[in-house]
């Protein structure tokens, strides 16, 4: 493979592009927080904005799918039965957890954790991120697609 083909395939293995600036703030997460297996950042429509360091662009792409449609499925419900805005979804599976956060306006912070892990904690945690960071995650909708969707 030619140096600059295994370049780009390096690149392309790699979490979301211009993700520097949020993906050591999701490393040191990982890092801090034992339980923690990834973390991501991502925009309301699903896109990956921010990975942490273990996440394959691929797999950032999934994550970002299917947090956003989780997170659009619970406001979803919360419009419905006028219940208020979405602060976290959680999904258990046998292996894992799943949380999804609101993360600034129009991003979300997804973090799957161990399934032993102390959910409290976890959820602390985002929070905390979220508060940090909060102001400088917002994502403008893309063209086409209302605002708060």
């Amino acid at each position: 493979m030619t140096a600059p083909k295994a370049a780009a395939a390096s690149a392309e293995s790699k979490g979301p592009q211009g993700s520097g600036e949020l993906s050591w703030l999701l490393d040191e997460l990982v890092d801090r927080v034992g339980s923690i297996r990834k973390a991501l950042i991502l925009s309301s429509d699903g896109l990956a904005t921010g990975a942490s360091a273990d996440l394959t662009r691929e797999d950032s792409e999934h994550l970002a799918a299917v947090a956003s449609g989780f997170h659009s499925l619970a406001k979803g419900v919360g419009r419905h039965f006028e219940a208020g805005r979405v602060r976290q979804t959680l999904v258990e599976l046998d292996e894992a957890f799943l949380f999804v956060s609101a993360a600034g306006d129009g991003s979300c912070l997804a973090v799957l954790a161990d399934a032993d892990s102390d959910v409290g904690l976890v959820a602390y945690e985002m929070t905390l991120l979220v508060k940090r960071v909060g102001a400088h995650l917002g994502t403008a909708p893309r063209a086409g697609q209302p605002a708060g969707g």
